[in-house]
């Protein structure tokens, strides 16, 4: 994707109330380091930047999410920051992919807002006792207008760092929704590539500077995810890499600044070169990010569970807790990410927090749509309460 280089400016939003295509065949360490350190481009377009607001009133060691009253600003954990991408997420339901040069008629279509930033957001304000920003970049087009709605009514998102590109257009995907619950899904960037600035704004690094973690995936340029990354390790503020996104090789420079690494079997294969197809062989795979300076590297294995490997320790791992039914699992990832993300700010052990994700991600697959999906808090709780009453 080239970086725009025209002149973007950025109004404010309507203000809600108050507050590597890689083989997979083994690697070794040189060649793994080849496949992750690239050089990066950055663009050159002046950019002016203006902004709005959205507000938001285990062991089952969690607490309930308030929802009459707020915690007090001694009380609450700090702030999740997420940056990233927001996309319009065009859904045909087809009963199978069309091969090459086939036409299939759909059983359905509609549009409903995601992006792997914008779905983290959602779950985040969702499940979290403190407040959760997003930092993102939409068109000044309808989708950018349907991406803003979607966020606001999710509920417990704030938005003061959310700018239209009226330069470029939203971001949208198209996701092939197959009736098992699967899908396949074709990105278009648009305003979450093109809509940066040549530099992060001072305010949004502010913010990440006093943030209790910061959230990234790669839907958006590298160079973004490397300043802000920056900023938080200045700070002291845990950073997490959702691999999902760009299918590129990610820059060395990027995962030197990442504390937990989080790519799904198939991502740990593309990016590693190396096969993932039993825990052994991810375990290898994990070991190789390792040697390239994260610590922690956290494997979503779709029904397998999750295995968080962690350097010199052996692998926590979890199993999935089942849904009742399959209906979409687009988006249950990105809700696994920021569950565990926010169980993490609120100094929950690593297993507590895995178990927490899971629980979050189960009820997020039995929903169609991506933000539609995610779970509020006492769901998360009532499924964990079942489950250990079982």
């Amino acid at each position: 994707m080239v970086i725009s280089s025209k002149t973007t400016l950025l109004y404010r939003l309507p203000l809600t109330p108050s507050f590597s295509q890689l083989p997979a065949s083994p690697a070794s360490p040189m060649a793994l380091e080849a496949r992750l350190r690239l050089p990066l481009a950055r663009p050159t377009p002046a950019t002016t930047f203006l902004s709005g607001s959205n507000p938001k009133s285990s062991h089952i060691s969690f607490s309930i999410k308030p929802t009459s009253t707020s915690l007090s600003a001694a009380n609450a954990p700090p702030p999740i920051v997420v940056v990233g991408s927001a996309n319009a997420d065009i859904y045909v339901e087809v009963d199978r992919l069309p091969l090459v040069g086939e036409t299939v008629a759909a059983r359905a279509g509609h549009s409903l807002a995601g992006g792997k930033g914008a779905n983290q957001a959602a779950c985040g304000g969702r499940l979290a006792l403190g407040p959760t920003y997003l930092v993102a970049r939409v068109g000044d087009d309808a989708n950018g207008r349907l991406l803003e709605g979607a966020l606001a009514d999710a509920g417990g998102v704030r938005l003061d760092r959310v700018a239209r590109a009226p330069g470029a257009p939203s971001g949208h995907a198209v996701v092939m929704l197959m009736p098992d619950g699967q899908n396949s899904i074709i990105i278009v960037g648009g305003a979450n590539m093109e809509g940066w600035a040549a530099e992060v704004d001072p305010e949004d690094l502010d913010l990440i500077r006093q943030a209790g973690v910061l959230l990234l995936q790669r839907e958006i340029p590298d160079w973004v995810n490397i300043q802000v990354a920056q900023a938080a390790k200045g700070a002291g503020v845990p950073v997490i890499l959702d691999a999902g996104g760009m299918d590129a090789p990610v820059p060395g420079e990027l995962l030197g600044l990442v504390d937990i690494f989080s790519p799904n079997e198939t991502e740990l294969a593309r990016l590693t070169g190396m096969p993932t197809e039993t825990f052994e062989q991810i375990s290898q795979a994990a070991g190789a990010c390792h040697k390239m300076g994260v610590k922690e590297v956290l494997v979503k294995l779709g029904s397998q569970g999750s295995a968080l490997f962690v350097e010199g320790d052996e692998p926590i791992r979890q199993q999935i807790i089942p849904a009742t039914e399959v209906v979409d699992t687009t988006g249950a990832g990105d809700t696994f990410t920021s569950a565990f993300a926010v169980a993490l700010v609120e100094g929950k052990p690593k297993k507590e927090c895995m178990r927490f994700a899971a629980a979050a991600a189960s009820l997020c697959v039995r929903v169609k749509g991506a933000i539609p999906s995610m779970p509020d808090r006492e769901s998360v709780m009532s499924l964990l309460e079942t489950v250990q009453a079982e």
